[in-house]
């Protein structure tokens, strides 16, 4: 396979595959393409929009982010039974769709093996502090960490009263943590984008709470799902999608190539082997734009970004200002199934401007030129800006797009009238 077909047959398989975006996703629309990735990657980020949110604004277009809320952290009796979502770590924290969190089952009993290393301080205050913070949610959930706090504190509580209403707070976040690490406790909503604390067994549906796959078994279809969302990939990129142990990746890998559910394939200038679905589909071309968040699937394990795309990226929130190249929070964009450029991007919500402090275009012979790559963007930056409830967008930074990008903002918003 040339890198070419390879780099077309993994955007197709992120759902970038050239299908115009046609109105306002539905509620369906939205849980059948978490479904279909498999995760959302969650963090409190929120620069432009948090991490969660963008992903689907890459596929999909505008939609609703109250819809996906809805969906993840239900507020009503009425959302809670449509709820299609769940929490939990998988590529970090993350969403996932409810009837996968039993595939993570081996996690939870690997991280309840750790639980000294997870619990020591908390345990040396209170050792029977996990049971204590589970029962106060049983019995008065769902809660945030801060509320089980207050509970044990207020002296109302029949376990309180066995501490003399003294508690620390970190230690009730700890076990908190803890017992929604190993299981016991997962996300039953958010509130200002803090966990709201809730037994596992009320939130899930009791067939899926009930299911305890096999370790190999979770194994071999965490790599099934990884390989049909990568399109084509080596064992480490399938590893990373669920950030699996490196042995058993291996082994999952192995088995599923003997079984013919893999197919391995070598990719031009790959120096590891690849692997592919037997369907996998390589278009001739890929079309469409994307702005693509640091967290987004696509581009999140930095190794296999450069790899396909010869693009190299490093999120600016991690690095210290001094060595940051292109910026805080950059968006890589995509075009025509190539990363063409990169924005710093800022939601501004006081000034109700989405800002850019900073642009800057990919080298490339075969890349697009300057005057479509600003045309572009901007297009899909005043998407953005409208889905985010944003009046404009203003370039006002440096980089070697910039001046393009802001004459194409600025012309944009020429012809409909609006302003930047």
């Amino acid at each position: 396979m040339s890198a070419a077909q390879a780099r077309r047959a993994a955007v197709a398989a992120q759902g970038f595959g050239g299908t115009a975006r046609r109105g306002r996703p539905s509620r369906r629309t939205i849980a059948a393409e978490v479904e279909r990735l498999g995760l959302l990657q969650l963090d409190s980020v929120n620069v432009a929009v948090r991490a969660h949110y963008a992903p689907l604004f890459a596929r999909l277009g505008p939609y609703d982010r109250d819809a996906l809320d809805a969906l993840a952290w239900p507020q009503t009796p009425a959302q809670a039974r449509r709820r299609t979502m769940v929490e939990f770590w998988v590529h970090e924290a993350s969403l996932l769709p409810m009837a996968d969190w039993p595939l993570f089952r081996w996690r939870m009993r690997d991280n309840e093996a750790k639980h000294a290393r997870w619990l020591a301080g908390a345990l040396e205050h209170h050792p029977d502090v996990l049971d204590v913070v589970l029962g106060v949610i049983a019995e008065h959930g769902p809660l945030e960490a801060g509320e089980v706090e207050k509970v044990l504190g207020s002296g109302g509580d029949r376990r309180a009263r066995a501490y003399g209403g003294w508690w620390q707070r970190s230690d009730v976040k700890v076990a908190c943590e803890h017992l929604f690490a190993i299981g016991e406790l997962t996300t039953g909503t958010r509130r200002g984008f803090r966990r709201v604390y809730e037994l596992s067994e009320r939130v899930l549906p009791p067939e899926v709470h009930a299911r305890r796959p096999a370790r190999d078994e979770s194994m071999r279809e965490l790599i099934r799902r990884a390989a049909a969302v990568l399109g084509v990939a080596t064992e480490p990129d399938l590893r990373d999608h669920h950030r699996l142990p490196p042995a058993e990746s291996r082994a999952a890998v192995a088995e599923l190539v003997d079984a013919g559910e893999l197919v391995p394939v070598a990719v031009e200038g790959w120096s590891a082997p690849a692997y592919r679905t037997p369907d996998l589909r390589v278009p001739r071309r890929i079309s469409g734009r994307a702005l693509l968040a640091p967290f987004d699937p696509l581009i999140w394990f930095r190794a296999r970004t450069l790899r396909l795309f010869g693009f190299h990226y490093r999120i600016g929130i991690y690095t210290p200002a001094e060595k940051r190249t292109h910026g805080y929070y950059v968006f890589p964009f995509l075009l025509d199934g190539r990363l063409v450029a990169r924005v710093d991007l800022k939601a501004d919500r006081a000034m109700g401007l989405l800002r850019v402090p900073g642009a800057f275009l990919e080298d490339g012979a075969d890349l697009p030129d300057e005057g479509r790559v600003a045309a572009e963007l901007a297009a899909e930056l005043a998407t953005m800006a409208a889905w985010l409830d944003l009046e404009g967008v203003l370039v006002d930074g440096g980089g070697d797009l910039a001046a393009a990008l802001g004459q194409a903002v600025k012309a944009q918003a020429d012809n409909v009238g609006g302003w930047t």
